[in-house]
This record gives C-alpha cells, sequence and structure tokens, in this order.
C-alpha cells in the first residue's frame, strides 16, 4: 500500500511539475509576442502608418498587458 501510495503521489507531482513547466512556456511566449508587437507598433508610428495618437494607445494597451503577465509570472 506504502508503494502505491509513492507511486501516486510521483507520478502526480511530474504531472504537476509538466503542465507548471508548460504553462510558463505559453506565458513566456505570450511575454515575447507582445514586445515583438510593441516594437512593430512604434516603427509604425515612426514611419507613419498608423496615427500617433492610436499607435500609443495601443503601445499603452500592450505594456499593460505585458505588465500583467510578467506580474502573473513572478507571484
Amino acid at each position: 500500500m506504502k508503494k502505491l501510495f509513492l507511486s501516486i503521489s510521483a507520478l502526480s507531482l511530474m504531472s504537476f511539475s509538466s503542465v507548471t513547466i508548460y504553462q510558463n512556456y505559453l506565458i513566456s511566449e505570450s511575454i515575447n509576442n507582445i514586445q515583438d508587437m510593441k516594437e512593430w507598433m512604434q516603427q509604425d508610428i515612426l514611419s507613419g502608418n498608423i496615427d500617433v495618437e492610436l499607435g500609443e494607445n495601443y503601445v499603452y494597451w500592450l505594456e499593460q498587458t505585458e505588465d500583467q503577465l510578467i506580474e502573473y509570472v513572478t507571484n
């Protein structure tokens, strides 16, 4: 019985850690995507492809989202 309990516990722990690692990977990729989008938006603002006020609004909300994801990961 003790061996069965230890086996189930070890399997549960491995499953939990792999899910956590995968979730952290997805969040990290999401943060990278947001950073890319901010860079593209800033380039579009500088080149005149988008209105400055609208572009800055997009960058603001991308920064808010990035900050929230970083806060989620660090807490």
